[in-house]
C-alpha cells in the first residue's frame, strides 16, 4: 500500500498527540503556549489534508479511514487531558460533563455512520456544514483552554472564554448530533429484516 502526501499529514497530526500531552505537563515557561501550538498544528493538517486530497484526487480508502479517527483522537485525548487538569468546583463539572458529550456523541455517530455504511447507506449520514461548524468550535475552544494555564487574573478571563466556547461546542455537538440521527431514522425505524444484518456483531 502506497501512502500519499494526505495520509502523510494525517499519520503527523496522530504523531502530535503524545508531543502536545507531553509538552503540556512538562513543567517549563510557556508549555501550555507550546502546547497550543502543537495542537493547533494539528488542526492545520486536519484542514490541509482534505484539502489536498480533493485539490490532487489523492484520497485513498486508508485515508479515508484514518482521518476521521485523528481527528477523534485529538479532540478525545485533548478533553481528557484538560478534565484532569480541572478537576473541582463547577468549572471542573462543567468541563466533564461538556466533555462527556462530545466524546459520546463522537462514538455515537461513528457507530451510526458504519451501521449506515453496512446497509449501502453511508451517505446519508455524510459530513454535514453543521458538523464542521461544530469541529471548528471545538478546535477554537480546545485552543484557549490549552493556552489557561496560569493561576492569575488574565488566564481566569481566558479560560472563562475558552469554557463558553466549549459549552457552544456542546451545543452544536448535540445538534448536528440529532441532525444525523434524524437522517438516519427511516432506517433506523424499518423493520426491514436486511437492515438489522450486522446488529449482533460486536465490535
Amino acid at each position: 500500500m502506497r501512502i500519499n502526501l494526505p495520509t502523510w499529514l494525517t499519520l503527523f497530526r496522530v504523531a502530535l498527540l503524545p508531543v502536545m500531552v507531553m509538552v503540556f505537563y512538562w513543567p517549563f515557561r510557556g508549555h501550555n503556549l507550546t502546547a497550543a501550538i502543537v495542537f493547533a498544528l494539528a488542526g492545520i493538517t486536519d484542514w490541509l489534508d482534505g484539502y489536498l486530497a480533493r485539490r490532487l484526487n489523492l484520497t485513498s480508502k486508508f485515508g479515508a479511514f484514518l482521518d476521521p479517527v485523528a481527528d477523534k483522537l485529538m479532540v478525545a485525548v485533548t478533553l481528557f487531558m484538560l478534565v484532569e487538569t480541572h478537576r473541582g468546583g463547577w468549572p471542573g463539572i462543567v468541563m466533564a460533563i461538556t466533555s462527556a458529550i462530545i466524546v459520546g456523541r463522537e462514538i455515537s455517530i461513528s457507530a451510526l455512520r458504519e451501521w449506515m455504511a453496512e446497509i449501502g447507506m453511508r451517505a446519508t449520514v455524510r459530513v454535514a456544514f453543521l458538523g464542521k461548524l461544530k469541529t471548528a468550535m471545538q478546535m477554537v475552544a480546545l485552543i484557549v483552554l490549552i493556552l489557561q494555564h496560569e493561576k492569575n487574573a488574565e488566564a481566569l478571563r481566558l479560560y472563562h472564554i475558552g469554557e463558553g466556547l466549549l459549552m457552544i461546542a456542546g451545543v452544536l455537538t448535540i445538534w448536528s448530533g440529532l441532525h444525523y440521527l434524524r437522517a438516519a431514522w427511516p432506517a433506523l425505524h424499518s423493520d426491514d429484516p436486511a437492515l438489522t444484518h450486522g446488529q449482533d456483531r460486536n465490535a
